[in-house]
């Protein structure tokens, strides 16, 4: 059984739309805490990160948004991930995705002091890969996996990083809107992507198979970032960035059954749950779902759900 520490991130910046700073309620509202204690484990809940202090911060690119607020979360993010203690497991509860540029920047500072290679598990539609030159959006949700890797157009703007994450340990899935730009940069990185036509073509099961089995032999702790666009809109309304042929409820529930199997997640986070968009609470209901596979929720053990 693992000792959770839930942190909520109350985070809409990144999207330039509101109602994601609304998602580590509906999580709670949902029954996330009580699915994870009725599973065996010990659930603390540490409650809500604040940014730090907003500093002037510019950059060439004029369309960046909220680029002096987002550098400030990323700064408190990192620090407060940081300090939950080892033998702890951090579930992140978003809140947008750029969010995660902070959770990685600590998340792999700490594996890094537990003398431990960190690996990231990106479930997404979207990439993320984009810089803050290459961003056309000025969205900053669409750009934290750039950051966490030590891309240089973040330096003196975004905070220093101390362990910047590994390219090659970055396995994606489910991705299937890409633009130009960061195609370039997956290419040039190393990141290992499975999009929908190679999840299509040959499942889900082997090609994350294939990565376990790397973390595993390397002894690395393994982030876990879920995008509720990783699921197809017809089964997740709850989220403002839908992208269709996303994967299934089974597609889904598989990887958590097999992330669980294999023993190796150390920490995880929710992102770009909008409550707003959400029907009845339906996506936060199949969030739970998820996570509590992940934990170790068995198939003869799922409840039935009702959304009357």
């Amino acid at each position: 059984m693992a000792n959770c520490s839930f942190l909520g991130i109350p985070l809409h910046l990144g999207t330039g739309r509101f109602g994601c700073e609304m998602g580590p309620s509906a999580f709670r509202a949902a029954g996330l805490g009580d699915a994870l204690s009725e599973l065996g484990h010990t659930v603390a809940d540490l409650g809500l990160i604040e940014p730090d202090p907003v500093k002037p911060v510019k950059h060439a690119n004029p369309v960046l948004k909220a680029l002096p607020e987002i550098v400030a979360w990323t700064s408190a993010i990192a620090r407060r991930v940081l300090a939950i203690p080892q033998g702890t497991m951090p579930i992140l509860l978003g809140g947008d995705h750029s969010m995660t540029a902070g959770v990685l920047a600590g998340l792999s500072q700490r594996a890094a002091e537990a003398g431990r290679p960190f690996f990231l598990l990106w479930l997404d539609a979207h990439s993320d890969c984009h810089t803050l030159v290459s961003s056309t959006s000025g969205n900053l949700h669409g750009a934290p996996v750039a950051y966490a890797t030590g891309e240089a157009s973040f330096t003196g703007i975004y905070p220093p990083l101390s362990t910047p994450v590994d390219p090659r340990n970055i396995c994606m899935m489910g991705i299937r809107s890409v633009d130009p730009s960061e195609k370039q940069f997956i290419a040039e990185s190393g990141i290992t992507v499975h999009d929908m036509r190679s999840i299509d073509e040959n499942g889900v099961a082997a090609p994350l198979d294939a990565f376990l089995q790397r973390v595993k032999a390397a002894g690395g702790d393994l982030h876990v970032s879920l995008d509720v666009d990783f699921l197809d809109p017809g089964i997740a309304p709850g989220v403002g960035t839908t992208v269709p042929g996303g994967a299934t409820f089974r597609e889904a529930h598989l990887i958590m059954e097999m992330l669980h199997d294999s023993g190796l997640v150390t920490s995880l986070d929710l992102a770009e749950l909008n409550p707003f968009l959400d029907d009845r609470g339906r996506t936060a209901l199949l969030l739970v779902d998820l996570v509590a596979s992940l934990m170790g929720r068995r198939v003869l053990d799922r409840p039935t759900r009702s959304y009357a």
